[in-house]
């Protein structure tokens, strides 16, 4: 999802399209923005029996993968597109994301393969050691 702000009605929307794509996680993880911060959504949360995890203030290495991802993201895609509404940059990002950063361009963090080769090559070993 995308959104021109970030307030709390559009992250309960972005959580509950995300529960019912992908189901309950054991845990959630954000920052301490109001947005996750508030009843409303900390409630969602509580009511799915979704633990709550927040980061410390001032704990930027929380966040350092999240934000490199939306550096890589920002440089290679938004900054080369004139989007002309928010419908087209929804489809252009995920174009983007599903298209080519997870399937087509590797990453030296994952010697050189892309997040797809890594995850599903990783998933027999896995489940082996389950």
């Amino acid at each position: 999802m995308i959104a021109i702000t970030l307030d709390v009605a559009f992250c309960i929307e972005a959580l509950e399209e995300a529960l019912a794509k992908h189901g309950k996680p054991e845990i959630f993880n954000t920052d301490q923005g109001s947005q996750f911060t508030s009843l409303a959504f900390t409630n969602l949360l509580k009511s799915q029996e979704i633990a709550i995890s927040m980061d410390g203030k001032g704990a930027w290495r929380d966040n350092v993968f999240v934000e490199r991802l939306w550096r890589t993201i920002t440089y290679e895609e938004v900054y080369l597109r004139a989007y002309d509404s928010v419908c087209e940059a929804r489809a252009s990002l995920g174009r983007y994301i599903d298209g080519f950063y997870n399937t087509r361009r590797p990453h030296s963090s994952l010697d050189r393969q892309t997040p797809n080769e890594a995850y599903f090559n990783a998933l027999p070993s896995i489940a082996m050691a389950a």
